[in-house]
């Protein structure tokens, strides 16, 4: 049975220890074979043997864990998907911030009016109800946690700020605990209002912060227009886009977005493409052209035939592969879930030991100075920035790669790309446009009774109904020139060599010279412009009429105006390309001169590219090597490669086998994958970087490290400041990853 993928939202996760325990359980239920739970996109990606668990059953293992978790209805469309997590994004955010609001303002009010001699049980109350209204999810969650053997971020803050607020609640009721034996009765009930504020404060930062991180998934899903002009029996009104089925006709005015994929049928215009293609010339459209929904109409008004719909469309097809990306793991992420497995119990051991030091070391108020030093471990010692440091350089990297037109289907592959030595571009469609076109008629000198226009009228007709595309380009020349092309009588392809028949009366032979020479015609009158087409790297297409040779038709297929440009672009990177082709070497060598590729593996099959590609591979001790192709006849070149890039269209997104798609056939789109991939591994460097280094250095002075050297403690509502402020610093410094020029 072939293994199925399932993602499943997962509520009430709040830090990397949250994610990590959820993930853990999954890997070890039977039939899960890989399993990612990320806390940025608040979900649970498992692949899994459906004959021996169901998703259900996967849901029930992630509830068994204290956390939430449901499965999409069937079908559901991943752009109305999108817009529901958005909107709870939304609520979550304001949440945080009128709590925040409303602790900050009453933890203030206190902390000032404390000279005042406000009674300290009114400060209890007070206290009571913060925590039982914007602190409440810290204690119900970490009890849940505890109550699954487990602890997280929550078990942290509940620990400390509950810790104080009974310790304050003994000093109020029976301070003679604490006078008795010498010691000041002291309450904390402020520290726990202002500490629950700024940790709420973090929140809402960090929630305002991840929403600008998912901005261009918004503004993709925010494409889609609600409403459709639909035409039926001649009348045209509105329709919801849900309620459109395949087959309507669709009017389309200047300045509007076309509301879903079809083909125009009627009309014609130019459309802006650029949310799919990163192109930001607009493409001109006209019956029978496909376009895409969500893409910008610029100028003429057009009629559309609707053609796929709801989660089949292009435009949910991209937000699905986005949303993959963002909820797939870079190998990165691993350093930080180990350390988040054992972070908490080892601060919780922490905040022990150094209540434990001050009671013994401290010179005067011992417990008092050690219990907010514990305090301050607890509060101090947040995985959040370990469990963000990863996945939010992911999401801006491929929202960031999606705006130029590169999708990237995981974390794996943004990591991987960055490492690449080796590119490896395919010859037709990659390097060149893989549409032969005609570029020079050469006439025999012998044929002065035939001009160059009837004999292409001749060829043309009798290569209409062939599929080829060197015919495909003959025919393209007659219709550019306004020739009449007829059918021909009679037709017969010759595989391999190229094509005869009777057009208008007249026997025509058209293909390479071995197709003429098995006719018993001579070549020799078009040999010396057949040598000169060669030479070209274009292909000559010799035509005999009536028995005598007439002319020869050069083919070729252009290279890319962009191919140049990006093979000196990853050239200065450091990297080697070479061009793989299954076409001749004289042919190959000549496009690769043309754009500056100094190695050529020319006349390889299909399946021998498998192997080339593996041999690059292994060269001088082992090689990263990514392959660039059409991703149809290279798809199993580009499974073999380490990073496999596919040159899409903007109605042809979901190359299975490409790790990348290039939704546009620039090339220098390659460089600009990589220079993302290295900015992105570097970014997440230095998020992990200054996480850990953020807990190595505060952990020892919320211990009171400095307390020996300089006097200097650090009050537990400092600490929440400098735990929120860790956080929100690893999104911020992710964010950049926005502005990262490309091109």
């Amino acid at each position: 049975m072939t293994a199925r993928s399932v993602r499943i939202p997962v509520t009430g996760m709040t830090c990397a220890a949250c994610s990590s325990r959820v993930q853990r359980v999954l890997k070890k239920q039977p039939g899960v074979t890989d399993a990612v739970v990320n806390l940025m996109m608040h979900d649970a990606t498992i692949t899994f043997d459906p004959t021996t668990v169901t998703p259900d059953a996967l849901v029930a293992a992630i509830v068994d864990t204290g956390y939430g978790a449901a499965l999409a209805p069937p079908g559901a469309n991943p752009i109305a998907e999108q817009e529901a997590r958005e909107a709870e994004a939304v609520a979550e955010f304001q949440g945080f911030r009128r709590k925040a609001i409303v602790s900050g303002v009453l933890g203030a009010l206190l902390m000032v009016a404390m000279p005042l001699m406000i009674p300290t049980w009114v400060q209890g109350l007070l206290s009571l109800a913060v925590m039982a209204w914007a602190g409440r999810h810290f204690y119900v969650r970490a009890w849940a946690a505890l109550r699954h053997r487990a602890s997280d971020m929550n078990t942290l803050i509940a620990v400390g700020t509950g810790s104080a607020f009974l310790y304050s609640v003994v000093a109020t009721v029976a301070p003679d605990v604490f006078t008795s034996r010498g010691l000041d009765a002291d309450v904390y009930y402020e520290a726990v209002i202002v500490i629950i504020a700024f940790v709420l404060t973090g929140n809402a930062f960090e929630a305002r912060a991840k929403t600008r991180t998912a901005s261009a998934l918004r503004a993709l899903v925010h494409l889609q227009p609600k409403l459709a002009r639909v035409v039926r029996d001649d009348r045209e009104f509105d329709l919801p886009v849900e309620q459109v089925v395949s087959g309507d006709v669709i009017s389309v005015r200047p300045g509007e977005r076309v509301p879903v994929d079809g083909r125009v049928v009627a009309g014609e215009s130019a459309v802006d493409e650029s949310m799919v293609t990163g192109e930001s010339l607009p493409v001109a459209k006209q019956p029978g052209d496909l376009v895409v929904g969500g893409t910008l109409n610029r100028t003429g008004a057009f009629r559309l035939e609707a053609t796929t719909l709801g989660a089949d469309s292009v435009l949910a097809q991209i937000v699905e592969l986005m949303r993959d990306a963002q909820g797939s793991r870079a190998p990165l992420q691993q350093l930080a879930d180990q350390v988040s497995a054992v972070f908490v119990p080892v601060v919780m051991v922490l905040a022990l030991l150094t209540f434990g030091i001050w009671v013994i070391a401290a010179d005067q108020a011992a417990v008092a100075r050690g219990f907010a030093a514990a305090v301050s471990v607890l509060i101090i010692a947040c995985p959040c920035a370990m469990g963000l440091a990863v996945p939010t350089a992911v999401m801006v990297a491929t929202g960031r790669g999606a705006e130029a037109g590169i999708l990237i289907k995981g974390g794996e592959t943004l990591q991987r790309a960055g490492e690449v030595q080796t590119v490896v571009l395919d010859k037709t469609g990659t390097v060149t446009e893989g549409q032969p076109v005609v570029t020079a008629i050469t006439m025999a000198e012998g044929a002065r009774a035939w001009d160059e226009a009837t004999m292409l009228g001749l060829v043309a007709s009798l290569e209409s109904v062939s599929e080829h595309p060197l015919a495909e380009s003959i025919v393209q020349a007659a219709r550019t020139r306004g020739l009449t092309i007829s059918t021909p009588e009679q037709f017969a392809s010759l595989t391999g060599r190229g094509a005869t028949g009777v057009v208008r009366g007249h026997r025509v032979v058209v293909g390479n010279a071995r197709c003429l020479d098995e006719a018993g015609l001579s070549v020799v009158p078009l040999a010396d412009a057949a040598e000169r087409a060669a030479v070209q790297a274009h292909t000559p297409m010799f035509v005999a009429i009536d028995g005598a040779p007439v002319a020869l038709i050069a083919v070729a297929d252009p290279v890319k105006a962009s191919a140049r440009d990006a093979v000196a672009r990853l050239t200065a990177l450091g990297i080697e390309v070479v061009m793989l082709t299954g076409d001749t070497r004289r042919t190959a060598d000549a496009v690769a001169e043309a754009v500056g590729i100094r190695r050529v593996v020319a006349e390889v099959v299909p399946a021998g590219k498998v192997a080339e590609i593996a041999r690059l591979q292994q060269e001088r001790g082992g090689r990263v090597v990514a392959m660039v192709g059409d991703g149809i006849n290279d798809a199993p070149a580009l499974a073999q490669a380490d990073v496999g890039m596919a040159i899409g269209t903007g109605t042809d997104v979901a190359v299975q086998a490409a790790d990348m798609v290039l939704m546009r056939g620039d090339l220098r789109r390659v460089s600009d994958a990589i220079r993302l991939s290295q900015a992105t591994t570097a970014t997440m460097r230095q998020n992990l970087f200054w996480a850990f280094l953020y807990n190595v250095v505060m952990l020892p002075i919320a211990a009171g490290a400095l307390y020996p050297a300089f006097g200097l403690r650090l009050n537990p509502m400092l600490a929440s400041a400098a735990m929120a402020c860790s956080s929100v610093s690893v999104v911020a410094n992710s964010l950049r990853l926005r502005r990262l020029r490309l091109s």
